[in-house]
């Protein structure tokens, strides 16, 4: 029994080995490479140095590494933004970063063309779309697509711009003249060749995970959709007909770790991590030392006013922010846009300048109207059913929007200052910024005033008209059931 023994456990011990032998060699045969993904960084510079601590620490330990940006680089940042020479220090510290690619998000349009070309110019890494054309336009034609090299095995990666309903990506038309775009979920179609002839495809996407999906749905030739544009916070991975859909929140507070196992230049295997900077301890001294020379500007810690209460919800800085317009402007009311509130809250104390300009980083022109209450219902009515949700924070009124079974606006019940309802037979003065103007649908006889003034300039001559402001607990929008 004890020989029988001894046999049986050398047996297992044998088909132990051949199994780790087998799987040694499969291994021995795949290639891995790793991928450090950001999105919508939205010029955010302080966990630079983490992140450039942590590319480095990987390059060292692994043989391919890349690190991959999927759009809206810019507009987030006064430090970034409001820079001599616009936009700049981001385009110097990805550099320093060895960043590979980046996907065009719709964020680096706000700077105009001519600059994005600038930009374009200066960084060691190519910006990709390939669902834009520039032939007619001030812009440099960006090439579709990129191939990353791991030794023999090449990598394609093809980038994807979001279009809003105007067939636009959301950024202000103006500074979209002579581009032509597709739909890019449609124009994908023409790179499938890209998988047939390197046996991989990657999208670099800035569709939003909702446009990631139609992506992966139409498309499972992709292997991995890195996306952006609707700043998702993925810790896990979404599987959507055997594509991995993955993508790191906003504002360089994670990056994503995606690795690939390559066999037969083919993808095996395919594993990702959600990493926050945050717990991220050491970070790169060089690095780290021109971010500290960017945060060194006593402009930008100006003090322009004073917060009696701290701002807990977008609609009270919205709230504050279309004040301004009817102080400034001697509007009836002013509306402002949800998505052009860029920060969240502000906390009680001093404001400063470089906060105004979080708060409002675009630019934008205040544009006036002279409108009828229809015209003022229509404007309301149309904003909510881009999202089908309250979208503009308004002055001198407030408003209910009554809701039907589809979800869409069917009315709106508007009162002043007072809780009266406005006069249905009377017109009025209302401002808005020039990207609402430009991009909102609404009915208007009037084509519109331009001020000259930007609206975070009209709010600064604001705050130094009052000097002190609270609006806590503010709420003028209202949302009920039909």
């Amino acid at each position: 029994m004890k020989i029988k023994s001894i046999i049986l456990f050398l047996s297992v011990i044998a088909l132990f080995l051949a199994d780790n032998t087998l799987l040694a060699q499969k291994h021995a045969k795949s290639t891995e490479i790793v991928i450090l993904h950001t999105n919508d960084m939205h010029s955010k510079i302080d966990n630079f140095g983490k992140l450039a601590y942590l590319a480095d620490s990987l390059r060292k330990t692994h043989k391919y590494v890349f690190l991959l940006a999927a759009g809206d680089n810019f507009t987030g940042n006064p430090i970034v933004d409001m820079y001599p020479d616009k936009g700049f220090p981001m385009i110097e510290i990805m550099n320093m970063l060895h960043f590979d690619v980046t996907a065009i998000g719709n964020h680096e349009f706000d700077m105009g063309q001519e600059l994005q070309n600038k930009r374009r110019q200066q960084a060691n890494f190519p910006f990709i779309s390939c669902n834009i054309d520039a032939s007619g336009a001030v812009e440099k034609q960006p090439e579709p697509f990129v191939i990353l090299k791991a030794g023999k095995i090449k990598i394609p990666v093809l980038g994807i711009i979001q279009l809003g309903e105007n067939g636009l990506p959301d950024s202000h038309p103006s500074r979209l003249e002579g581009l032509k775009f597709t739909n890019g979920i449609e124009k994908a179609k023409d790179f499938l060749w890209l998988k047939e002839k390197y046996g991989i495809l990657i999208s670099l996407s800035h569709l939003g995970v909702e446009g990631d999906e139609k992506l992966a749905n139409a498309y499972p030739q992709f292997d991995l959709i890195i996306g952006g544009h609707s700043h998702t916070t993925m810790a896990k991975p979404m599987m959507v007909n055997n594509v991995m859909i993955v993508q790191a929140g906003s504002g360089l507070k994670y990056v994503g770790m995606t690795t690939l196992q390559v066999t037969k230049g083919k993808v095996s295997d395919r594993k990702y991590e959600l990493i926050p900077l945050a717990s991220i301890r050491k970070t790169d001294p060089a690095v780290q030392a021109l971010i500290d020379k960017y945060n060194s500007n006593e402009e930008m810690d100006r003090v322009v006013g004073f917060a009696e209460t701290a701002f807990n919800t977008q609609e009270e800085l919205g709230c504050m922010m279309t004040d301004a317009i009817t102080a400034r402007m001697k509007t009836d009311f002013a509306f402002q846009n949800g998505g052009g509130i860029r920060i969240s809250n502000l906390p009680q104390g001093d404001i400063k300048l470089k906060d105004i300009f979080r708060l409002d980083p675009f630019g934008n022109q205040v544009v006036t109207f002279t409108m009828t209450y229809e015209e003022i219902k229509s404007l309301i009515c149309n904003a909510y059913n881009r999202e089908k949700e309250i979208d503009l924070v308004p002055s001198g009124m407030t408003y209910s929007v009554t809701v039907n079974a589809e979800g869409l606006c069917a009315d709106v019940e508007m009162k002043d200052r007072s809780g009266n309802l406005l006069d249905v037979n009377k017109t009025y003065t209302v401002g808005v910024n020039n990207y609402i103007s430009a991009s909102y649908k609404f009915n208007h006889a009037d084509p519109g005033t331009t001020n000259y003034n930007t609206s975070a300039q009209t709010l600064l001559d604001y705050l130094g008209d009052v000097k002190k402001v609270s609006y806590s607990g503010s709420r003028r929008t209202f949302e009920k059931k039909q």
